[in-house]
């Protein structure tokens, strides 16, 4: 996030699109809520009628997955109206000439047309948020989980910067992440391309830096592979051995028929986790990990806020903190790593590597802890990135890109768009909050939502028993007929093993970030003979 949470709540406008954050996010959704309280307009782009969009002032449900072509519409009634910031662009930004130009082949006829609303719906939206400055976009996985979903982003920024709302209190471009502690994963290094800050490997000094600092020869000079590569090669047998850190591949991977197949395919796989899951059965070696209470750390939250993990209970039986059993596996090959507890993590390593992160220190985590970059022991953190328009990297880049659809789109034999996301009563895959007997008894099974007119036109009744089935395999729940859901939408989650939406999506990939396109896949629904 370019921006806090903190300024949720005095937005005066805030653009919500592709999230379902009273769901995925509801902490989050009641700073929003809040600034609904106080007069802030809110403006929710969603295909679904989401809990967030009951308090907005306007709901714009564009099909799943015409995001570019909506935003693009959108920036060009900006251009030829003369509303966006001219003087913000022309000092502190560059490539506007190839923006416009692009944007000017998306009319706002056209875009509707993609996006099947109203083109005068695009022009309000346009002009709603030209007259209300600075104006708050946020986004989460909606966005992000298609095979356009970097240019999504792309087009997030370009629309935010159009606007001269990057580097403005209330304002800014803000992804909510889509998982614990994802943020700080990245920070540390979790990324095939960069170390730790977000120093890329293909770079010299940054390679020679932390040869230097962790006592080897080499370092790759290329980024590592990625996830759906990993997985092939466990397939193809290129890779041998494969270790999963935290993750439930065989439910969170899109196609998991295909998933299951490749993990079996591992002459040696390792889980390190804190519950057995559905990944777990295929290992060979189980490594027991202590959970966040029973741990000592940190986790980094959306707005980049470093905050500490206290240890509540011991860790049961003999599981123990990540770092230590990396740390044993390491000595196993020889390695001696000195740092023995989080605090030598931070304080001799990270602070030490990490430019962004120099001045963050242990014994300054205390209360509410740091936003970086903090690149002094002296620096109170940075709440808000990009101020007064001045970027990192110099000017901000506008960048234009063009609409596609996604990688399957309905037919006739599977003629509806299913589109996944998560529910309020339960967590991911459910490892940890599925052993919870009062959350399983709120919500205890998947369902298929969709619109009442598609149920009336299939002759299923609500809580009738479905198939719901792609080219890749087939779920059996319950429908679930909802006026939130449009004509031609099936909308389910993950969270249940026998009922997950994973049997069901797609495995096509953003060809740079290498997401899967979790949010749109074709699929036919059919009534089964009711018990």
């Amino acid at each position: 996030m370019t921006n806090s949470f903190a300024e949720f709540s005095r937005a005066k406008m805030i653009l919500a699109i592709g999230t379902n954050m009273t769901e995925a996010h509801p902490v989050a959704a009641s700073f929003v809520k809040n600034a609904t309280a106080n007069g802030a307009q809110l403006i929710v782009v969603d295909p679904r009628r989401s809990g967030l969009a009951d308090f907005a002032t306007l709901h714009v449900p564009i099909r799943v997955g015409s995001d570019i072509a909506f935003l693009n519409g959108v920036m060009n009634v900006l251009i030829t109206e003369n509303l966006y910031d001219r003087e913000y662009v022309e000092t502190c930004c560059t490539g506007f000439e190839a923006l416009r130009a692009k944007v000017l082949e998306y009319p706002p006829e056209r875009s509707a047309e993609i996006c099947g609303i109203e083109a005068d719906t695009i022009r309000e939206v346009a002009r709603q948020l030209a007259a209300v400055k600075p104006a708050m976009l946020a986004y989460t996985l909606g966005i992000t989980e298609h095979i356009c979903g970097m240019n999504n982003v792309l087009s997030c920024a370009n629309l935010q910067m159009l606007l001269g709302n990057v580097g403005l209190e209330c304002g800014g471009v803000n992804p909510l992440r889509g998982q614990n502690n994802v943020q700080g994963a990245c920070d540390m290094g979790a990324l095939p391309n960069v170390f730790p800050g977000y120093q890329a490997v293909a770079d010299p000094k940054a390679r020679s830096k932390f040869q230097s600092a962790w006592n080897c020869g080499s370092l790759p000079d290329k980024p590592g592979i990625m996830m759906p590569q990993m997985l092939e090669g466990l397939l193809n047998g290129s890779i041998k051995a494969f270790y999963v850190f935290g993750e439930n591949l065989a439910n969170t991977e899109p196609d998991i028929h295909h998933v299951e197949k490749c993990l079996s395919s591992a002459e040696f796989l390792v889980c390190q986790d804190i519950f057995p899951t559905e990944t777990t059965r295929f290992a060979h070696v189980i490594l027991p990990a202590a959970a966040w209470s029973e741990n000592d750390g940190t986790f980094t939250n959306s707005e980049r806020r470093v905050n500490r993990v206290r240890t509540v209970s011991e860790p049961p039986g003999i599981s123990k903190p990540n770092w230590w059993i990396f740390k044993q596996i390491a000595a196993r090959f020889g390695q001696n790593w000195s740092s023995d507890s989080a605090r030598e993590l931070w304080d001799s390593e990270i602070s030490q590597l990490a430019p962004s992160l120099a001045g963050v220190r242990y014994e300054r985590l205390e209360g509410d802890g740091l936003q970086w970059p903090v690149p002094s022991e002296t620096h109170p953190g940075t709440p808000l990135m990009h101020k007064d328009g001045k970027f990192t990297c110099g000017l901000g880049q506008l960048i234009p890109v063009d609409w596609i659809p996604p990688a399957e789109v309905p037919d006739e034999e599977y003629p509806f768009v299913l589109s996944t996301g998560r529910r309020l009563f339960h967590y991911h895959t459910r490892t940890q909050t599925g052993r919870a007997l009062g959350l399983n008894e709120l919500l205890g099974e998947e369902t298929a939502d969709m619109s009442p007119i598609d149920g009336a036109a299939l002759g299923i009744q609500n809580g009738e028993m479905v198939r719901v089935k792609s080219r890749r395999g087939e779920v059996t729940v319950k429908a679930n007929l909802t006026d939130r859901v449009p004509p031609g939408l099936i909308w389910m989650a993950f969270h249940f093993r026998e009922g997950c939406a994973n049997w069901l999506t797609n495995p096509a990939f953003d060809p740079v970030t290498q997401t899967a396109e979790y949010k749109a896949c074709a699929v036919a629904v059919e009534k089964l003979p009711q018990a």
